[in-house]
């Protein structure tokens, strides 16, 4: 009779409770059948079953965890930018009402000027009346001065009448301004008052599912502990290695992804480049055989590619070494500092030590520095995600730190960290600030 293998013996073990080798088998006990031992198989199969299921739902689970820190921290970028949108309004509405003082105040000027002329007109319209200076004038020459005095007096008095109604028309205006702007200002306010109440919702909801989360996944690690027979710790362990390993390989694939779209991308820029020399050439030599620069509609040499300048290295160092020292606190939405902080809090800070100001905003940062592309990328610069190909869906930004790793605050219940920079998805807009 074949003998049992290993695996089969073991199954075997499994189901009768104990681990029975070939040469510990008691001769006594009847031989196990075909049955028997398909018996053992299918247990085991039915166990390695229930183990694949629930590492799928631990992966499930971690995916909505995932999923409601994305949502908490779009929700609180985008409270970071209706707050500086309300903030930039401010500044207006202040700046439009300081600007319709100053025209009140000129117009109140104007008027006051207009009729301290009217009475002074009025006060010598007795010498300058025709009559009464034609009857005391003594000759034509005098007639003469005591016309032209009256016609400039009326003109002065003209001209100033012209200033006030131009004072009262700036006046007007800027006072419009003035209110468009309060009203706007009030709006963006109550606009941000609202997304921070969206934001508190949306952090409060991701808590909850960390917390719901967490209990389903200890309740799954029980369950895998029991079926593979070993205790929860060392099935915890072995889960989050699992776990990191997969993230790992994850961020490998999705790097090497980006390194192969920014080489295509650098060979379809210098092809284009090689193309548009050509192109120039031709319409050069074109133009030396005519006696002309050029035909007209003929190719034009295409400007040189520029890059941004890079920082100074004194800046990046400073802005890198702040962000390192955070490493560990806590994210908080709409938190700059100084113990806990969200994604573009860090930044701001990190580079307000390297001496450049940008705003507690991700769209806003990327608006004020200098898109570069991912081959660009240099240490201190800022590396940012969006939903789309649009800046204006950005929603996280980090600190490039070199060598394919980014210092960031990363989501509700995560610290301050550093880590690839494809560890979550890859990144899709580069700056330098």
């Amino acid at each position: 009779m074949r003998k049992l293998g290993p695996a089969a013996v073991l199954s075997l073990g499994l189901v009768a409770g104990c681990l029975v080798t070939s040469a510990q088998a008691d001769p006594q006990q009847p031989i196990p059948s075909k049955q028997d031992v398909a018996n053992a198989q299918q247990a085991v199969t039915s166990k390695q079953g229930q183990v694949r299921q629930i590492r799928e739902q631990l992966a499930a689970a971690n995916a909505k965890l995932q999923q409601a820190s994305d949502a908490a921290e779009i929700a609180a970028e985008a409270y970071n930018g209706a707050r500086y949108e309300a903030q930039q309004a401010r500044k207006a509405a202040t700046a439009a009402q300081q600007a319709a003082d100053q025209a009140a105040a000129a117009q109140a000027q104007q008027r006051k000027a207009y009729a301290q002329g009217v009475v002074g007109n009025y006060q010598s319209a007795p010498e300058l009346t025709t009559l009464a200076g034609i009857a005391k004038a003594h000759g034509i020459d005098e007639i003469q001065q005591q016309t032209s005095a009256m016609s400039e007096s009326q003109k002065a008095l003209n001209a100033q009448y012209g200033r006030v109604q131009a004072a009262a028309s700036l006046a007007t205006v800027t006072a419009q301004q003035a209110t468009a702007a309060q009203d706007k200002a009030v709006k963006a306010e109550s606009a941000a008052k609202t997304k921070r109440d969206a934001a508190v919702a949306a952090a409060n909801a991701a808590q909850t599912e960390a917390e719901s989360v967490a209990v389903q996944k200890k309740k799954l690690l029980k369950q895998l502990a029991r079926l593979k027979h070993v205790s929860v710790a060392i099935a915890t362990q072995r889960q989050q290695a699992l776990e990191e390993r997969a993230q790992e390989r994850a961020a490998e694939k999705a790097a090497a992804e980006a390194a192969a779209k920014a080489a295509a991308e650098a060979a379809a820029q210098q092809a284009a480049q090689q193309a548009a020399a050509k192109a120039a050439q031709q319409a050069a030599a074109k133009g030396a055989k005519t006696g002309t620069l050029g035909s007209p509609g003929g190719p034009t040499p295409s400007a040189p590619t520029t890059h941004a300048p890079a920082a100074t290295s004194a800046g990046v160092a400073a802005a890198l070494a702040f962000a390192r020292a955070q490493i560990g606190e806590p994210y908080v939405w709409g938190a700059a500092g100084p113990n806990s902080w969200d994604c573009s809090g860090l930044t701001m800070k990190a580079w307000q030590q390297g001496g450049i100001d940008l705003p507690h905003y991700s769209v806003a940062q990327y608006e004020q520095s200098t898109p570069i592309s991912l081959g660009d990328l240099q240490p201190g610069d800022l590396v940012f995600w969006g939903t789309t190909d649009s800046p204006s869906s950005i929603h996280h930004v980090a600190l490039y730190a070199g060598d394919g790793m980014i210092i960031q605050a990363p989501h509700t219940g995560a610290d301050v960290d550093e880590v690839s920079m494809y560890s979550w998805e890859a990144p899709n807009f580069f700056a330098r600030p």
